[in-house]
């Protein structure tokens, strides 16, 4: 189970020592948030996370900036967690992306919704990336990138326990002594990243939140106040599938994420036969399983899209059902010159 948005829009946020848990009537709700208070004593924020990692690449890693095989390319990504907890949680995704002489050059914007409170997240990036040529047929690509972050809380959606009667239940006419707290945070932050890729092979790792920044709305500092550093590693090949003119293969790949007490493993594989695409991969999180994912797309020369769907296996299964995401890219101003093969992501679902 991924717990990040619980502790993103109940805990992590806002001042400590007025922690707070919202009085929720959806029944489903209730179960998913008593499945996971268990184990929030140590809650802190985290970065939302996608399905499909390499479908939105320079999300997962700021070094793939510009390796669209030629082509500058547009992705768009909705996402829509847990729908069955009434669209509690959503994230919208849009990047730009293309390959220059001197790097590549991409631009990303990122809204995130989490929570009853709707916290809201709104990421506007800047993103360059080098690429350098270790042998014939091996190349090793340096990403950094630069962002502005806006975050907001909707205070007058959140419940407190003083505006309950003990007779009648929650009284939305009773006014809490809470103190409200500043609602919009702003601040910077940086990433880097690396990738090596030859042909049918690549690894790569990121480092995003490098300065950790202060995301308190109370402007308090300590435990749980800023957003932590999370660590990528990820990789993968393709394996071709009979003849070359028979355009099937295979596409093993796994990503592996560390942020603070949070970690995650996907691994699963591609199936790419002509304009189809297919995949299927698990996602472990610690000490739980999370979710099986299962993909499906279709790509041409200029466009591609791909839809996924999460199909929870954890203990929470009966509240958060499963998982919706759509992609959609579009290949623009493509150059007239070989296409560079960047394996399994980049060249059969990272538009």
């Amino acid at each position: 189970m991924n717990k990040k948005k619980i502790c993103n829009s109940f805990v992590s946020s806002i001042n400590k020592d007025k922690i707070f848990i919202p009085i929720i009537y959806h029944p489903n709700l209730l179960l998913f948030i008593f499945l996971n208070l268990i184990s929030l004593n140590n809650a802190f924020a985290q970065d939302p996370q996608l399905s499909q990692f390499y479908g939105n690449p320079i999300y997962t890693n700021p070094a793939f900036a510009g390796t669209g095989s030629g082509c500058g390319r547009v992705v768009m990504c909705y996402r829509n967690q847990w729908p069955g907890l009434a669209r509690t949680f959503e994230t919208q995704t849009v990047s730009w992306d293309a390959d220059y002489s001197a790097g590549g050059l991409g631009l990303m914007v990122t809204n995130d919704i989490a929570g009853i409170g709707r916290l809201r997240r709104v990421t506007a990036s800047a993103i360059y990336s080098y690429n350098t040529r270790i042998s014939q047929n091996v190349n090793l690509r340096f990403g950094v990138q630069a962002s502005y972050y806006q975050q907001s809380i909707d205070w007058s959606k959140l419940t407190f326990s003083d505006m309950i009667d003990p007779r009648t239940g929650f009284e939305p006419g009773y006014a809490t002594k809470e103190i409200t707290p500043t609602q919009t945070k702003n601040f910077p932050n940086f990433s880097t990243g690396a990738v090596l890729y030859a042909e049918n092979y690549y690894v790569g790792m990121a480092v995003h939140n490098l300065i950790e920044p202060n995301e308190s709305f109370y402007s308090a500092t300590g435990p749980g106040t800023n957003l932590p550093r999370r660590y990528t590693l990820h990789g993968g090949m393709t394996i071709p599938i009979g003849a070359r003119q028979q355009n099937f293969s295979i596409s093993p790949n796994i990503l592996f994420m560390v942020q603070k007490q949070f970690t995650q493993v996907n691994f699963g594989f591609y199936i790419n036969k002509s304009s189809f695409v297919t995949g299927l991969w698990f996602r472990q999180t610690r000490p739980n399983s999370d979710a099986l994912m299962v993909l499906v797309g279709y790509k041409t020369p200029t466009f591609k899209i791909g839809y996924s769907y999460d199909l929870t296996v954890s203990n929470a299964r009966a509240a958060a059902t499963g998982s919706h995401e759509v992609t959609f890219g579009i290949n623009i101003g493509c150059k007239n010159k070989r296409p560079i093969n960047y394996g399994n992501g980049c060249e059969h679902m990272a538009f």
